[in-house]
């Protein structure tokens, strides 16, 4: 058995010809801080992101249109996030009930399915 001990990291992509603009978003709209990137072990450019205790790596490929897969956050202000988000031109999508938490998801500016949630306590 697999004893999983926390998650370390996520990576997403965006076109090449996006990769700053995703950049901006990750750092202006989500707030992310940039971390150090080991840029010499990669034939390909990215960035990365500290996000809570985990990090947020972006590297290049070409997009290959919408897709169940995704990522989910757990936060502790959904109201706010959905609100920021719209205001930031982000659409919501509405997603079905799962009891015990309140979510939605939206398609990041390039492409990549993300989910939040939050726990009802």
């Amino acid at each position: 058995m697999i004893n999983f001990k926390r998650t370390d990291h996520i990576n997403i992509c965006v076109a090449p010809e996006q990769l700053e603009a995703a950049r901006q978003f990750y750092t202006t709209v989500f707030g992310l801080e940039p971390t150090q990137r080991p840029d010499h072990i990669f034939d390909k450019p990215g960035y990365w992101f500290n996000m809570a205790d985990i990090q947020l790596h972006i590297g290049v490929e070409q997009p290959v249109g919408r897709t169940f897969r995704h990522t989910a956050f757990e936060i502790t202000n959904l109201d706010f996030a959905r609100k920021h988000l719209e205001a930031n031109g982000i659409t919501i999508d509405e997603e079905p009930i799962i009891e015990g938490r309140d979510r939605f998801t939206f398609l990041d500016p390039f492409g990549n399915r993300m989910e939040l949630l939050e726990y009802h306590r």
